[in-house]
């Protein structure tokens, strides 16, 4: 007999209601109203990608309803901010809401702000055992999100008023990507916490996400970094639009299971036991989060050595950001191995993803800045 409450139980398609086939429309008809109106610059690739997109984003939505309520509120945001520009991007000093509030830069200064408190948030909701504190800390999670989510939209947008071959996807040079970072890791964390009510460990999933708001501020303010750059001939391909946010999708997920890791060694040795979820919650959580990130990992290599045979004209080139992907990958299919085929659990797996996370962050930002070679495109 299954758990599920008998509404779950039921297949997808006869769980749906009018508002979830609502959303599916209104996302198909943005989908058909971007294609009517660029589609003279797409190709059929990127056609693909739109309307795919709209597919995803709908079966998403369906089965994380949070997760639709983001999708139409990023939407309807971008769009206003789109419209406030009028074609020109010096009204972002003349309109308030824009220079303030929603043009890119200031939306995703809106979200390093907000994690930081959400993290505040977090930690005095552990110490206080406060359920009302928690669901505060979720919330301000919720709205950086959706803060950060806008500006890349934003920027995207802002991309092409610099000049239509200046214009692309805001996810080619590590301040974009250390923002995608803080959202894709953010909403695996918020996914489990509403799945397994595990709030508790919001404190821990934010430390991460801030080390790369910490490092989103240092490129900002010291380096000037954050402008919208050209792209460079090897980036610009379709591949860059799936790579890479599938690459950081197990990023993510792997920082998510360091984190739950943290708080596993913390609970065993009896730190905070009795604020956080069991171990058999943390262990199952953190065995869910290096699967999902395993799987999202092994795509973009695939995906990657696809791409390096279009540019370069072999599919592996021993490149080191290619060997530390190599090294990554392996690292987390030895843990599923031990986790899933030799049953082994407890403090050894969470030491493991601990020092992981040391391993992906070396392949991700390390290699950039101690080696070189043909992916030497985000340097410090």
């Amino acid at each position: 007999m299954s758990n599920l409450p008998d509404y779950q139980q039921k297949p997808l398609l006869q769980r749906l209601d009018w508002q979830d086939w609502l959303y599916a429309v209104i996302l198909l008809i943005g989908a058909v109203f971007a294609f009517t109106k660029y589609a003279h610059y797409m190709d059929a690739y990127e056609v693909s990608f739109l309307f795919g997109a709209a597919v995803l984003s709908s079966y998403l939505g369906w089965r994380w309803r949070a997760l639709a309520k983001l999708v139409l509120a990023v939407g309807l945001v971008s769009l206003i901010a789109v419209s406030l520009y009028q074609g020109s991007l010096e009204r972002v000093s003349q309109v308030f809401v824009l220079k303030f509030l929603i043009a890119s830069q200031s939306a995703i200064m809106w979200m390093n702000v907000l994690f930081v408190l959400a993290m505040l948030t977090y930690w005095f909701a552990l110490y206080r055992r406060s359920a009302f504190t928690a669901n505060v800390a979720s919330s301000l999670t919720w709205v950086a999100v959706l803060f950060g989510f806008v500006g890349l939209m934003v920027r995207w947008y802002e991309s092409y008023l610099i000049a239509p071959e200046v214009g692309h996807i805001p996810v080619s040079n590590l301040y974009e990507v250390f923002v995608l970072f803080c959202l894709i890791t953010a909403l695996l964390y918020l996914h489990y916490e509403q799945k397994l009510n595990t709030k508790q460990l919001g404190g821990f999933v934010l430390l991460v996400i801030n080390a790369a708001v910490g490092f989103i501020l240092w490129y900002t303010f010291d380096r000037e970094a954050h402008g919208i750059q050209p792209l460079v001939p090897a980036l610009q391909s379709y591949w860059m639009k799936i790579h890479v946010p599938a690459n950081f999708v197990g990023y993510g997920a792997f920082s998510l299971a360091a984190m739950v890791a943290l708080a596993y060694l913390l609970a065993a040795k009896g730190v905070l036991a009795s604020r956080l979820p069991s171990l058999d919650v943390l262990d199952d959580l953190m065995y869910k989060a290096i699967a999902v990130g395993f799987a999202f990992f092994t795509i973009a290599t695939i995906l990657g050595a696809m791409w390096a045979a279009e540019a370069w004209g072999g599919y592996w080139s021993w490149d080191p950001k290619e060997t530390w992907a190599l090294i990554v990958w392996l690292n987390y299919a030895a843990w599923l191995h031990l986790r899933m085929v030799k049953g082994l659990r407890g403090p050894t797996l969470a030491w493991w993803s601990l020092i992981g996370l040391l391993i992906t962050t070396f392949a991700f930002l390390g290699v950039n800045m101690f080696l070189s070679g043909l992916h030497s495109y985000g340097t410090l």
